[in-house]
C-alpha cells in the first residue's frame, strides 16, 4: 500500500524537498534530470541550515523507504576522513607538525601546506568521485529488482571546504553510478547575476560549470 505523499514544512528548504520529491516518485520513474542518461540533481541550502537540510533529508529518506524505495546516503566528510586514516599515523603526524611550523610563520601559508596534501585525496575521477562510484554501483548491485526505486543522497560537501569543489564530483561520477539517480546537497547559495551559479559555502566565486537540475 502506498503512503501518503509527505508534506515538508513551507520555506523555501521544504518547498525544495517537495520538488526534488516529487520529481523522483514521478510515475514514469525519477525525473531530476531533463537527459534520460545523466540523473544527476543538486539540492541548495544555506550553510546555517545544516540541521535542517539533515531533518529533511531524513524525512524523505524515511517517506521513499516506506514506499518501496531504497537510498544510499553518503557522507563526504566519512569518505574524506576514511582516506585520511589510511595515510597511517606517520604520515599524519607528519602533516600536522608541518602545518602547525608553516602556519606560525604565516596562517596562509599552512593552509596551503594543508592543501596541497588534501586536495590529492579527494579531487579528480581518482578522489571521492572513485569512492562513491564504487559504493553506489555496489549498492546497486544488491538491490537489482528495484532500478527504478533506488537512490543517493550526498551529503557533508560543507566539511570540505576550503579544498573542494562539488561541480568537479558530479563531473567525475558522470558515467560511473548504472543511471541511479544522485542528489548531491549544496552548501551555498545561488549567484544573483546566473541562474546556474553556485558560490559554495557562498564564500568561494560562482561556479558555472553545471549541468545537473537545481532545487533551492
Amino acid at each position: 500500500m502506498t503512503r501518503p505523499a509527505l508534506t515538508f514544512p513551507k520555506n523555501d528548504l521544504g518547498a525544495a524537498f517537495t520538488a526534488l520529491r516529487n520529481d523522483l516518485v514521478h510515475e514514469d520513474g525519477p525525473r531530476i534530470s531533463t537527459m534520460r542518461n545523466y540523473r544527476f540533481a543538486i539540492l541548495v541550502y544555506a550553510p546555517e541550515r545544516e540541521f535542517d537540510l539533515r531533518r529533511n533529508v531524513q524525512r524523505l529518506n524515511t517517506d521513499l523507504v516506506g514506499n518501496g524505495w531504497v537510498v544510499l546516503t553518503l557522507s563526504l566528510q566519512r569518505l574524506l576522513m576514511d582516506r585520511i586514516a589510511r595515510l597511517g599515523e606517520p604520515v599524519l603526524q607528519r602533516m600536522e607538525e608541518s602545518e602547525r611550523r608553516l602556519f606560525a610563520i604565516a596562517p596562509e601559508r599552512g593552509l596551503n601546506a594543508l592543501t596541497s596534501r588534501v586536495q590529492p585525496l579527494i579531487e579528480g575521477p581518482d578522489g571521492l568521485a572513485a569512492d562513491c562510484a564504487r559504493l553506489i554501483a555496489d549498492f546497486a548491485a544488491k538491490n537489482p529488482e528495484k532500478a527504478e526505486r533506488t537512490v543517493t543522497f550526498i551529503g557533508r560537501a560543507g566539511a570540505l571546504y576550503p579544498f573542494f569543489r562539488t561541480s568537479a564530483l558530479l563531473k567525475h561520477l558522470d558515467g560511473r553510478t548504472g543511471n541511479v539517480p544522485v542528489v548531491l546537497f549544496y552548501p551555498g547559495h545561488r549567484d544573483a547575476d546566473a541562474t546556474a551559479g553556485l558560490s559554495f559555502m557562498g564564500e568561494l566565486p560562482a561556479d558555472r560549470d553545471y549541468r545537473p537540475r537545481i532545487y533551492g
